[in-house]
């Protein structure tokens, strides 16, 4: 059945006794009886209130699983990652092309300041990220999703590198490398799934895995996550 529907009849349902209580209201209007519409009003009053809270809780943990919460991962943990620990929501879950395999992957690029050091790492979402089946034997879906994580590995010491070829490091600088880096790891991402058609053009696939995998091995100088900021004064 349609999503929509789904999503409108569960709406309907929910509802009920508002659309029960305000039958009794027009019933009881004409006989001039007007006890039952403060009832109503009451009753309108606390179901939407309810609902609201509803809908922002899922939207909470639809976003980011909470009830099953896993920390993000470092990049230096990427041989540990399986679909166990894609534990991200879809609350109607949905299919890719007709296709109920298939998964998304979550990333970002992180940067954190101290006294001495500014840290600029890859990160996995475990519980933004998700699979249609976790329990999936596909090793092929998972080396793509995990390509992901290579890529946005990739930009992130494209990152440090232009950060140590700054004559000085500020937080302004910084920043505003990391949006430029954001850009086009972002374009790069897309560029991946639409070329590997999400997996299924092995040619492309393979493609991409042997690129990426030179061009971290071309940036392994700039593997290391922190940057001394008082080596470039």
């Amino acid at each position: 059945m349609n999503e929509k529907i789904i999503a409108v009849l569960i709406i309907l349902l929910y509802f009920s006794p508002v659309f029960y209580q305000l039958s009794i209201v027009i019933k009881e209007s004409k006989r001039g009886n007007k006890l039952p519409l403060k009832k109503f009003l009451r009753v309108f009053k606390y179901s939407v209130l309810i609902f609201i809270l509803i809908i922002t809780d899922l939207g909470i943990i639809s976003h980011t699983n909470y009830l099953d919460y896993e920390r993000p991962t470092t990049y230096d943990r990427f041989d540990e990652i399986t679909f166990e620990n894609f534990r991200g929501l879809e609350f109607f879950k949905k299919s890719l092309y007709g296709n109920e395999r298939f998964a998304y992957v979550y990333t970002t690029i992180d940067s954190d300041f101290d006294e001495n050091y500014v840290t600029i790492q890859s990160l996995f979402h475990p519980s933004r990220s998700f699979v249609y089946n976790k329990h999936t034997n596909s090793r092929e879906l998972l080396k793509h999703e995990k390509y992901h994580i290579k890529i946005t590995e990739l930009y992130a010491r494209k990152a440090r590198k232009e950060v140590l070829q700054l004559s000085s490091i500020t937080s302004d600088k910084v920043n505003e490398i990391l949006e430029a880096i954001w850009r086009k790891e972002r374009e790069y991402q897309k560029r991946y799934d639409y070329d590997t058609f999400h997996s299924y053009v092995l040619s492309e696939q393979k493609k991409y895995e042997k690129e990426v995998d030179s061009l971290l091995n071309l940036h392994a100088a700039y593997k290391n996550p922190k940057i001394n900021i008082d080596e470039k004064d």
